[in-house]
């Protein structure tokens, strides 16, 4: 009986804990056959940015880019191209690649498109999004350029909706 209460202590106790971090994925890079490696991240906060290259937040590319050349010593940007939202991102990766590089000078990774929401979620975002997963909250993606700050140990630390700027205090106050 006394087992049993402490395995159900245990678990109470331990119900909001990830079962794993940010750094256990892998993902492919845009247009590419390289492998991201989220695990090379540790150290540094990520900040994650789902991406679209027709949209009204497009022009948050060239902040994202200045965040990321600005503290690029702790944080990493990385943006993950969708086209869930009215067709919003281009339809090849190559091209996805060119705009970001040619209209913003991208330098940040980016990866394959993927899917934030939905039955083919990417597990990615699914841990992004679920509490059960991520130990910090339940987030629905609603549109393009939402974001994640990730902590140096691969934590969820709070999420931004598009309308957060890339250099808008809310952010900033995690890289200083």
């Amino acid at each position: 009986m006394k087992s049993i209460l402490i395995v159900l202590l245990i678990s109470l106790f331990s119900f909001n804990e990830p079962a794993q971090t940010f750094h256990s994925f892998k993902i492919k890079a845009l247009d590419s056959d390289e492998v991201i490696n989220l695990s090379s991240f540790k150290g540094k906060k990520v900040l994650v940015v789902n991406v679209a290259s027709k949209c009204g937040y497009t022009p948050q590319y060239k902040d994202l880019q200045k965040l990321y050349s600005q503290y690029k010593d702790k944080l990493v940007v990385i943006g993950f191209p969708c086209d869930q939202f009215m067709g919003q991102e281009l339809n090849v990766e190559s091209d996805i690649k060119e705009f970001c590089t040619e209209e913003f000078n991208v330098t940040f990774p980016m990866t394959t498109v993927i899917e934030v929401k939905g039955r083919n979620q990417h597990p990615i975002y699914s841990w992004l999004t679920e509490k059960s997963q991520n130990g910090k909250g339940d987030f629905s993606i609603s549109w393009n350029f939402n974001k994640f700050m990730i902590d140096e140990n691969g934590n969820l630390l709070e999420y931004f909706e598009s309308d957060v700027k890339p250099m808008d205090d809310e952010i900033l106050k995690y890289l200083e």
